[in-house]
């Protein structure tokens, strides 16, 4: 198939003839080349080819013999005719894509006398790439911004978002680098599937990833060999009617573009015998109306056959149509896919810090304004954690700098602390810019929040109604005559709730529209709610219990089901119900005590009085209610405990929203349980606010797991007052740093009652190491600390060693997968000998060599507490073996020992296992994955518990 890499480069351009490169790579260019047509055109209309050459190619049979025979005829014609020959497949790129690679390794670059000539790209399926390339440039190149005003250039403010890589059980793979590594082969755990499953919580910057992909593509920067580029919403396939029909090639031309000059269907052929060179992106798989199970879906194998469009669609998710083909499928958080057509799964978590301070440099260039703005932020650890997410960031930003452009501050309200507030302001903005004075005026503005919404609340209404009518459909494209029928104008659309998407429409009908984003759509139809005079006062509460309903089925990590209910699954139990609990949660924020003066100019105060008490007598009851239909487990160490539903923190944030002290207080009671289980639970920094606003009021201990999500510096700081109680925190595989490890000391030492420290895979250095061990020496009921997978040194492990020697309470040490060497061994060393408590020990994965070894077996020697003891994945060799097999053979309390993927020989195992025969307490050694070969592990067979496998 061509030469090697080395051959290739030693056939440079810079070194031989052009005409002896094309003897070289012969074989390789016959491979390659796939298309022969544009090549004999412009050959023949330079002058190099006569029409008795073109039909001497015409007449071989096989593609291959044309290519091979095109290759004697330029090579015949002399050095200047193969110049131009190599110059076409620079010049023709998408034609000739596969052979890219091959231009770069012989360092090709145009000689300018062959750049007068004239190359013309014939090639229809080049043409069309090209035209896809130009398509999806135009329309990536800007981002969409509210009031349809002004358009913002996509390099100028696209940031990347945490992108956490999950394996098939939702266990973390660690976060990809960049958007390349997206269609990469890192994190797939499934080979023969072919979509990409991008998931995360609405405003995550899911569409604004796939806008992304389509302008690199456009521009030839992403790391891929796809020819063409396909992209579609989901929700456009709701505008089909059931009857409607399509094949599937008019699914991918009418809503992408059409190839021109194509009478022969080349392209679409290409297509159908060269589907891995075909890329789509589908946006907002939850948004399809009443999606049924893939299982479930009729097989359409024919890529001629017309059906429903969103049968094609499904039918190429599942790899039945254009199998090969590469599909990036985007969801909201919650909306699950059959694992069977996952390919890889990315879940987008938002912003870390230091993406938030690039965002920031991009959206205020003078130094003076982010200064401002960082102030603002550090101020309200709420604010920083809603601004974690990337579209509340932006609407954040958006409001400073309309603040800035009215008062000359960038000061938000104090009040500015809710997600509903902050969605308030956002509509003050756009309200109020629809009646913005002429350039030039004064910048302060006489008008308050009130008088703006009293002046804007005939439009505002009937975007709200609107936006509650979609809601109850589950309708999120919004048609002419719906618009209309609201009394909306044509200059109320101005206000910029609103955008059109009627280039969605296939039938040629009226435009059609989307509100700017659903979580928008979701605030406007709670303020509909709100201001509905008409409707029975406790219909403010339906999607309280449609939501209550849908999360009687939760699938824990691992396929685990809990049902909280006997009666049958819904027919789509994994459908999002998202867009509904934002609702409810901006109904929460709009009847809170805190905005009832703005409410009033709008509601009527009795009625608006009457909604608040009838939706916080739902919230007081709610925490309750759901606690008691869930399975209750009970340890002796830890309690009563209970896996929560993600419904559970929804009803937390509701009452974070409404702020009500009381409301917190009486759900605090309903808490019962000992421990609370969040983990996997999604939850973000922001979120951190409303655990804190309820579990502050519990009155016992309480355990908290919230492994496995998203909290960061800003989640741990806004837990602070509710630390006093806490006798677990387990907050593992959250993204925080020594700052979190910092208050966690302050509070944590201040009360003394925690018992048990999870803090493995973050971002903790030694600083935090020392905090750590400060805790360990000064909390006396901590019993287990576990820190691994961090960024612990020698430093780190020599300031845990000295307090954990100090300590009586601490039984279980978990330190795997940190670089505490020798010196960090030394000291646990120093802290095993005679230690009164400590009963497990994992050092692990911390570049330990027979010299930690050997300090840690002569502690071992002097140490009956410690039980199990893991050094798996170390550098300990035969040289420790004679020192252990000395501590195996006087050690009494030692019952596992774990020497897993290290050094040792069939030398220093015999030293162990003649060891063993002196201890009848030691239940098993594991040593799979050292330097012995099948046949030297089978001379210990006759040792059951020296384990190789």
């Amino acid at each position: 198939m061509g030469l090697q890499e080395g051959e290739n480069l030693s056939c440079s351009v810079s070194r031989v003839s052009t005409l002896q490169l094309l003897t070289c790579h012969r074989e390789r260019l016959v491979y390659h080349l796939k298309s022969t047509q544009c090549i004999l055109d412009n050959l023949l209309q330079s002058g190099f080819f006569c029409l008795e050459d073109v039909e001497i190619v015409h007449h071989t049979v096989t593609k291959s013999d044309q290519v091979r025979k095109i290759l004697e005829l330029v090579q015949s014609k002399g050095e200047q005719a193969c110049e131009y020959f190599i110059y076409i497949l620079h010049k023709v790129y998408d034609a000739y894509i596969d052979l890219q690679p091959w231009l770069k390794e012989i360092n090709y670059e145009p000689p300018e006398f062959i750049q007068d000539i004239k190359v013309v790209n014939t090639d229809p399926i080049s043409r069309y790439c090209e035209k896809l390339r130009h398509e999806l440039g135009r329309d990536t190149r800007f981002i969409s911004s509210y009031a349809q005003r002004e358009e913002t250039l996509l390099e100028d403010f696209y940031t990347d978002t945490l992108m956490e890589l999950m394996n098939d059980r939702n266990e973390s793979l660690g976060y990809l680098e960049s958007t390349d590594q997206l269609l990469g082969e890192q994190g797939v755990f499934n080979p023969q599937a072919e979509t990409v499953f991008v998931t995360g919580d609405a405003g995550m910057g899911k569409s604004i990833l796939l806008q992304k992909l389509q302008n690199l593509w456009s521009t030839r920067e992403l790391q891929t060999d796809a020819m063409f580029f396909f992209k579609f919403r989901c929700r456009m396939f709701n505008t089909f009617k059931e009857t409607h029909q399509v094949s599937l090639r008019d699914l991918l031309f009418k809503h992408n573009c059409y190839p021109d000059q194509d009478l022969d269907n080349e392209v679409f052929g290409y297509i159908l015998r060269f589907p891995n060179k075909v890329l789509f992106t589908f946006d907002g798989f939850d948004e399809l109306q009443g999606y049924p199970n893939l299982a479930d879906m009729p097989e359409v194998v024919s890529p001629e056959e017309k059906t429903h469009p969103v049968l094609l669609l499904f039918n190429l998710l599942c790899g039945k149509l254009l199998k090969g083909s590469i599909k990036v499928l985007t969801a909201r958080t919650g909306a699950e896919v059959q694992r069977r057509v996952v390919r890889k799964k990315i879940i987008l978590c938002g912003f870390a810090p230091a993406h938030l301070r690039t965002y920031t440099s991009l959206h205020f260039k003078q130094q003076e304004h982010r200064d401002l703005v960082s102030v603002q932020l550090e101020a309200s650890p709420h604010l920083c954690g809603l601004c974690s997410t990337p579209l509340f960031c932006w609407i954040v930003f958006k409001s400073f700098k309309h603040l800035h452009t009215m008062n000359d501050n960038f000061e938000l309200p104090e009040t500015c602390v809710t997600l509903t507030n902050v969605f308030l302001l956002l509509s003050e903005v756009m309200l109020s810019r629809s009646a913005l004075p002429p350039p030039g005026l004064l910048k302060r503005s006489t008008r308050c929040t009130s008088e703006t919404f009293r002046s804007g609340l005939r439009p505002l209404a009937a975007f709200a109604r609107l936006a509650l009518q979609g809601i109850e459909k589950g309708s999120f494209v919004l048609t002419q005559e719906e618009v209309t029928a609201c009394n909306l104008t044509d200059e109320d659309l101005l206000v910029g709730f609103l955008r059109p998407v009627s280039h969605y429409d296939d039938c040629g009908s009226p435009a059609t529209f989307e509100f700017l984003h659903m979580t928008l759509q979701s605030f406007l139809a709670a303020f509909s709610l709100v201001l509905d005079k008409q409707a029975a006062v406790n219909s403010i509460l339906r999607f309280f219990a449609e939501c209550s309903k849908r999360s009687s089925l939760f699938c824990l990590p691992g396929g685990v089901c809990i049902c909280g209910s006997s009666k049958p699954r819904e027919k789509d139990p994994f459908k999002t119900n998202e867009h509904l609990q934002f609702t409810n949660l901006f109904l929460c924020g709009l009847l809170s005590k805190a905005n009832s003066d703005l409410m009033e100019h709008m509601v009527a105060p009795a009625l608006l009085k009457k909604k608040r008490n009838i939706l916080k007598a739902y919230l007081s009851n709610s925490v309750r209610f759901h606690l008691r239909g869930l399975p209750l487990y009970t340890t002796e160490t830890e309690g009563s405990r209970v896996h929560v539903l993600p419904n559970f923190l929804w009803m937390l944030r509701c009452i974070f929203e409404i702020g009500s002290k009381d409301v917190a207080q009486l759900a605090a009671k309903g808490i019962t349980a000992d421990f609370i289980k969040l983990g996997y639970c999604d939850v973000h920094s922001a979120d951190c606010s409303a655990l804190n606003f309820v579990l502050q009021h519990r009155q016992k201990g309480l355990g908290l797991d919230m492994d496995n999500n998203n909290i960061s510096d800003y989640g741990v700081k806004q837990l602070r007052p509710s630390f006093r109680k806490m006798t677990v925190v387990r907050l593992c595989v959250n993204q925080i740093t020594d700052s979190s490890v910092e208050v966690l000391a302050e509070e944590l030492i201040k009360y003394k009652v925690v018992e048990i420290l999870g803090l493995y895979n973050n971002l903790i250095t030694d600083v935090g190491a020392k905090l750590v061990a400060q805790m360990i020496e000064e909390c006396p009921k901590l019993r287990t600390v576990k820190l691994g997978s961090n960024r612990i040194t020698s430093v780190g492990g020599i300031y845990l060693g000295n307090s954990i020697q100090k300590s009586t309470s601490i039984l279980d040490v978990g330190m795997w997968g940190n670089t505490i060497r020798d010196e960090g061994a030394k000291a646990f060393a120093a802290a095993l000998k005679n230690h009164p408590s400590l009963t497990n020990l994992s050092l692990s994965a911390n570049c330990i060599t027979s010299e930690g070894g050997r300090s840690l077996a002569e502690a071992l020697k002097e140490n009956t507490s410690l039980k199990i003891f893991w050094l798996v994945q170390n550098e300990l060799s035969d040289d420790v073996a004679p020192l252990l097999a000395e501590m195996i053979r006087v050690n009494t309390g030692l019952t596992h020992l774990w020497l897993i993927n290290n050094q040792f020989t069939v030398e220093g195992m015999r030293h162990l296992s003649e060891a063993l025969s002196c201890n009848k307490l030691l239940k098993e050694i594991c040593v799979k994955g050292n330097s012995l070969c099948e046949e030297e592990e089978k001379l210990f067979e006759a040792n059951r518990r020296l384990r190789f496998h």
